[in-house]
């Protein structure tokens, strides 16, 4: 199959790529470069070009049969210092990539959206049916935007899969992608890159959640896993599938201080850290249900947190000692 992959060059995207590739699906990738990366994309097709253009959408549509959706604004705290930009990003100019959508024989998306939907949960672990309140504007518009394919599902017949990520983490195998953020917010970089001296000490936020060490939980799943689920649900949607939501997850979740030792482990290399207070709103615990990501893509995690820190460590060492920088 062939598809357009918007926001290809970003850390989820690029990997996504890779896997259809590698598992003989054709891509286009359509990026606008705003926070991707040209460096993660060489050796595709790549279209630069924002998803609000319809007029360049148009053009490439007719030469595919699905597209998977990454292009979005992504950093929670951002999103609340500048909610403008997200409801502008991730819905004003996504409805004009479904307009154009619509205008083509396209009816297949797969769509990246985020555990940040559900909010501050009252049961765990987080099933599909977990009730819906995001506490941030980027959980909102990934949460609207679901709520719009669901519409258009019932409206447009445009079938899609709404991908509920928790933390992605870890780097490709081969080395040659993984996380490429500016400004970096991710836990586990943060904290390689802490070890290896690149980056001032580790602020970890709180010590007195309701956790068994106090610090925060959460659900680590290797990017390469989150990337295989995207395949599937691709395949899924190809062989009639109706709209539905999954979340991607592990099933179980790793604090912060379990993590710390972990990456000790990894590197023979300490973190420098220093506590802050909790941040507002920050759930003490976070972790996924996969059951139905088994049931109704054949989905689950195969790599663990060890590999997931292997593979990040390999990568970050590789940015410590290049010039492979933004």
């Amino acid at each position: 199959m062939q598809v357009l992959v918007t926001g290809g060059s970003g850390y989820i995207g690029s990997h996504v790529v890779r896997e259809l590739t590698d598992s003989g699906h054709a891509v286009i990738i359509y990026d606008n470069f705003s926070t991707g990366h040209r460096r993660l994309s060489e050796g595709y097709e790549v279209v630069e070009g924002d998803i609000s253009d319809q007029n360049q959408l148009k053009a490439l549509l007719p030469r595919v049969s699905a597209v998977l959706h990454f292009a979005a604004s992504a950093y929670v705290g951002e999103s609340v210092a500048n909610p403008r930009k997200y409801f502008h990003n991730n819905v004003e100019s996504a409805l004009k990539l479904l307009d154009a959508v619509l205008a083509s024989e396209v009816r297949m998306l797969v769509f990246s959206s985020t555990c940040a939907v559900y909010g501050v949960p009252k049961e765990l672990p987080i099933v599909e049916s977990t009730p819906k309140d995001p506490i941030n504007p980027y959980g909102a518009t990934k949460l609207f935007f679901e709520q719009i394919l669901a519409a258009y599902a019932v409206s447009h017949g445009l079938r899609s899969v709404s991908l509920r990520y928790f933390n992605a983490a870890g780097a490709h195998t081969s080395g040659t992608i993984g996380e490429l953020h500016d400004p970096e917010t991710h836990l586990i970089p943060l904290a390689l890159r802490a070890a290896l001296g690149t980056a001032p000490p580790l602020t970890v936020f709180g010590q007195n959640h309701a956790t068994p060490d106090g610090t925060c939980i959460r659900d680590f799943i290797h990017v390469s896993d989150l990337a295989s689920a995207h395949v599937l649900a691709l395949e899924y949607l190809g062989r009639g599938g109706e709209t539905t939501s999954v979340n991607l997850g592990t099933g179980k979740g790793t604090s912060v201080a379990e993590l710390l030792e972990l990456v000790e482990d990894a590197t023979g290399s300490g973190v420098p850290h220093t506590y802050s207070n909790s941040r507002p709103g920050d759930p003490s615990i976070l972790y996924a249900s996969p059951a139905k990501a088994g049931e109704v893509l054949g989905w689950k995690a195969t790599r663990d947190i060890r590999e997931i820190l292997l593979s990040a460590w390999q990568w970050e060492r590789k940015l410590a000692a290049t010039a492979y920088r933004l």
